[in-house]
Order: structure tokens, then C-alpha cells, then sequence
């Protein structure tokens, strides 16, 4: 090998190197997701005071449909928030059973919120062949980021969030859902 190609092997590693290390970067949290944090005295906003459960309540989503989804709205309710899916079996499997679910503890106060990580098309099309008769936000990819906030460590799709009437985790669940898990979950917030 001759000086001149040694030389752009060396270049092509360098950059190979540097595109590797960017790419596995931590992510930033993504804008519009996370609201900043409030101010201290100082002025300062220390990342670490910012509890997930304060920042999701003043999240909104785009709707499918159009319309803006606003979780605000549901704060004091128990909650089910699923995040799914159209590419993720195991999401596309127990939505209607989350539909059931919905229509059946409605009267009590319960309100089921499914955060689509996917795309607007392919979720209209969706909802389009399966109904739901709960609210849909279009959280994109963004919604790996705040499922990972929420306690999803593995950004995995489902996952399954219960807040009780005082906005705290009551339960979570990574993975597909069960109606007996379901059924536990609605007797905790009679």
C-alpha cells in the first residue's frame, strides 16, 4: 500500500469512526414532547426537578382525524395510556379489547388514551378498518422518548400506563395486555 492510499484509509476510518460515535449518541430529549422545566430562584432549570408525570399532563398530540388531543383534559380521571402501534402485532391485537375496555368502565370515569409511535397515514388507515371509540394522539416517534421517560427503559411497543384519579402510576405493563389485567386495573380506581 502506497502512502497515498494508506492515507485515505486513514481518512475513511477517521470518518467512519466519527459517523459510528454520532449515531450513537444519546438521543435529546425531543421539543415538543418534554415542556421546559420550571425555573428555580435562581433562574436555573435543573432537568433532574422535572417529574415525567408533570410534564406529561400538558402535552397535546395532532389527532388522526385533526383536532388536537390535549391530556390536560383527562387530569383527575383514572387513565389507561397505551402507547401502540400499526407495525407492532401485539399493540394491533389488543386494541379492541382497549375499545371494550373504554366503553365499559366509561361511566365510571375512566378514559383510555392510545399515543399512536407511527405515522399519521398508516394510523388513519388503521382506524379506519378498526374503529376505536377512544382518543388517539399522534405522538410519532417522539412517543419512544416519553414512554422511555414514563418507565418504558426499552422504548418496546405496547406499553401501558394506569394513573389513578391523583395522576400517579398506579400500573404499568410492557408488553401485550391481558383482560384480566384489564379487570385488576378497573377494580383499583372505583
Amino acid at each position: 500500500m502506497n502512502r497515498r492510499q494508506l492515507s485515505t484509509a486513514a481518512v475513511a476510518a477517521l470518518a467512519l469512526a466519527a459517523g459510528v460515535s454520532w449515531r450513537l449518541r444519546p438521543a435529546a430529549p425531543p421539543a415538543d414532547v418534554t415542556p421546559p422545566p420550571p425555573a428555580g430562584p435562581d433562574g436555573a432549570t435543573p432537568a433532574a426537578a422535572v417529574d415525567p408525570l408533570q410534564a406529561l399532563w400538558p402535552l397535546r398530540f395532532e389527532r388522526p382525524e385533526g383536532g388536537e388531543l390535549a391530556l390536560a383534559e383527562w387530569r383527575g380521571k383514572p387513565v389507561l395510556l397505551n402507547f401502540w402501534a400499526t407495525w407492532c402485532p401485539p399493540c394491533v391485537k389488543e386494541m379492541p379489547m382497549l375499545d371494550a375496555f373504554q366503553r365499559q368502565h366509561a361511566a365510571a370515569g375512566w378514559q383510555v388514551i392510545g399515543l399512536a409511535v407511527d405515522g399519521p397515514t398508516p394510523v388513519r388507515e388503521f382506524l379506519g378498518n378498526v374503529p376505536v371509540s377512544f382518543p388517539i394522539g399522534l405522538a410519532g416517534l417522539d412517543g419512544v422518548s416519553l414512554a422511555r421517560s414514563l418507565g418504558n427503559s426499552s422504548g418496546a411497543l405496547p406499553f401501558t400506563l394506569v394513573l389513578g384519579r391523583d395522576g400517579q402510576v398506579r400500573h404499568t405493563k410492557l408488553g401485550a395486555l391481558t383482560q384480566a389485567e384489564l379487570d385488576g386495573w378497573a377494580q383499583t380506581e372505583r
